[in-house]
């Protein structure tokens, strides 16, 4: 068995916060530059190097990438033989969120009730997905959302008889009616398969993966490629201005499901796709 002090998670995701606020993650901010060398509209070229001189700028004077600095967004995958010690694991989440946001300047956003809406002015509580897995570590995501994409997100409730050509019109949907207001280039992960809740957490999960790594099943991966060849298709472009580079990765995470149903969730990213990973 393995002791963690619960002190030392606060501590974590009191630096994640941070980070994952000030600086693009190397995944996305080589995505970005590939995109800026690629793109054939000219202002679609100008918005792209404008984005990649504003997360040069944050790095440099530890600013915010984007004003919207989210709602903190927590995945942990806890090994079995770990165990917490000092306090509640929940409290010490959420300890680490409000020093990270109160030392790093960022915006609050988080209301206390959902009709009240009085803000919190600590940007807690977050929102936390935990899974218990094998062995003695714990994998730490943070993943800051903004909701000027995540307001753009849809969860679609298919019959199995709509297939893959029905999952596929299901993601150009969401990401033609998002149009610009995703700000593109953006990041869509897709939740495939489970029940209405578990296709939409495997779809805020897909976010978080390295945004060039495609998924290891073969068929889904063909339809990764496809859907993102198909979305820059659209001529949304950056900054929904028009382009070529409206996404920088399609991502699809599934799970089996009832023999009466095909959910699919459809959650985009904007163009900073913050996710920072520790490994304790």
């Amino acid at each position: 068995m393995r002791i963690i002090q619960t002190e030392e998670i606060t501590k974590q995701i009191r630096e994640m916060c941070i980070e994952a606020n000030y600086f693009l993650s190397s995944d996305m901010e080589q995505a970005m530059r590939e995109a800026a060398a690629a793109e054939g509209s000219e202002i679609g070229k100008y918005v792209l190097g404008k984005l990649c001189e504003n997360m040069k700028i944050a790095g440099e004077d530890m600013i915010p990438i984007c004003q919207d600095t989210g709602m903190a967004v927590i995945f942990m995958e806890i090994g079995q033989d770990v165990h917490f010690a000092g306090g509640y694991l929940e409290d010490a989440v959420n300890e680490g969120v409000r020093q990270g946001y109160e030392e790093g300047y960022l915006r609050k956003s988080v209301v206390d009730d959902p009709f009240i809406r009085k803000n919190t002015k600590d940007n807690t509580p977050a929102v936390i997905h935990s899974r218990i897995v094998p062995g003695d570590q714990v994998r730490i995501t943070v993943a800051p959302k903004g909701f000027g994409s995540e307001n753009m997100s849809r969860v679609f409730m298919l019959k199995p008889a709509d297939g893959a050509e029905g999952v596929k019109q299901a993601v150009l949907t969401a990401v033609r009616e998002a149009g610009p207001n995703a700000c593109p280039p953006m990041v869509i992960g897709v939740g495939v398969g489970g029940t209405f809740e578990k296709c939409a957490i495997l779809a805020k999960q897909a976010l978080t993966r390295p945004v060039q790594e495609l998924s290891v099943v073969p068929h889904v991966k063909e339809m990764e490629l496809e859907l993102l060849e198909r979305i820059n298709q659209t001529g949304i472009g950056p900054g929904g201005l028009g382009g070529t580079a409206t996404a920088l990765a399609v991502h699809i995470n599934t799970y089996p499901t009832h023999i009466a149903g095909l959910p699919v969730a459809v959650n985009i990213c904007c163009h900073v796709n913050r996710h920072v990973v520790r490994i304790l």
